[in-house]
């Protein structure tokens, strides 16, 4: 989806949707203003029975995907799959025109090791663009490596970065990955730098997560994607994937330690299709909320991923019934406030 001498991420300007003016971003946040108060349009959220429209509150999606796959092929993306081609920000326009999404966090996509520094500069120049919502990132890195320090030192000024993820998972290793030496190492140095460290485990190591967590008191952490909880979990029989109990000790655990927020992201892409509600999400959003409370919450739309269960519309429409009950200041703070203030994005 390239185009010959067209900068990373290709064909991602307003002007590239159809019938859409190209506005700068400046203008994105002026009109996020501008609609606050206004009613938003229903969205087709499965289940839904709102009595009137939600708010149009902005939204600041704090975990927004892109990959151009004429130029970097991450491994995990396999022939024939639902999500094997490209996704620019053309694609994600379209996908969120109407959700008044005024700013978005670009969530590094697991490419090899060899195209780390690719990925980081092709996302940089997007975010120095003024024609996208795309205004920060968090970078891939691998925090255990030797020539980890190397690595993000030379993004170290830029103002676009805003932190680092590395998907971990224990497997068979005798001890927890993320709390060897090096990689305690590597996300200290994070902290030192100013930036953050996205922590995306699986539900039954969230407490090997808060005791990483608890080395690095001068890191911040971001608990993706609700701490993966499966929403079927939570359904009468248990058909999940993983001990609800056991999720809540986790969560409550990294909740405990105050340089942790929690991303309200991902869980919609497990809802059990086709007869899903904002029902099945109630009890994950309800608990994060409750735990970390509301000053520590941020939301994200996992997109593209997020559309293996449900559409952007979809997601933010089932997760403001979920919270209509709370107050706007509060919902507010969830869809953009938190985030603004975690990332530093300006007003």
């Amino acid at each position: 989806m390239g185009l010959a001498g067209a900068p990373p991420f290709a064909m991602m300007g307003t002007t590239a949707v159809k019938g859409t003016p190209m506005i700068t971003r400046r203008e994105f946040a002026a009109r996020a203003l501008a609609l606050a108060a206004a009613p938003a349009a229903a969205g087709c959220v499965p289940g839904a029975t709102q009595s009137g429209p939600p708010p149009m509150l902005p939204i600041v999606d704090t975990h927004q995907h892109l990959w151009d796959l004429s130029r970097i092929h991450p491994p995990w993306l396999k022939p024939g799959g639902p999500l094997t081609r490209s996704f620019t920000t053309t694609d994600y326009l379209a996908a969120t025109r109407g959700l008044n999404v005024v700013r978005s966090v670009y969530m590094e996509v697991a490419v090899a090791e060899k195209d780390l520094v690719a990925e980081a500069e092709q996302i940089i120049a997007l975010c120095a663009q003024d024609d996208t919502p795309t205004c920060a990132a968090v970078l891939g890195g691998r925090p255990a490596s030797d020539g980890f320090g190397d690595y993000i030192a030379r993004f170290k000024h830029s103002p676009y970065v805003k932190g680092v993820r590395h998907i971990v998972r224990r497997g068979k290793a005798a001890q927890p990955p993320c709390l060897t030496k090096d990689f305690v190492r590597g996300v200290r140095l994070l902290g030192e730098l100013g930036l953050c460290f996205s922590l995306c485990l699986p539900p039954g190591e969230l407490l090997d997560g808060a005791k990483l967590v608890a080395q690095c008191p001068d890191t911040r952490f971001v608990v993706h994607h609700c701490g993966n909880a499966d929403p079927k979990a939570f359904r009468p029989g248990g058909q999940g994937t993983h001990d609800p109990e056991l999720w809540r000790r986790g969560m409550d655990a990294l909740a405990g330690h105050k340089n942790t927020i929690c991303k309200i992201s991902g869980i919609v892409a497990r809802v059990p299709k086709p007869t899903w509600t904002p029902d099945d999400l109630a009890p994950v959003v309800d608990h994060c909320l409750g735990t970390f409370g509301p000053d520590r919450v941020v939301f994200g739309s996992d997109w593209p991923v997020c559309t293996r269960g449900a559409s952007p519309r979809e997601w933010v429409g089932a997760l403001k019934q979920v919270i209509a009950a709370r107050s706007t200041t509060e919902q507010r703070k969830l869809f953009h406030d938190n985030a603004v203030r975690f990332y530093g994005l300006g007003g």
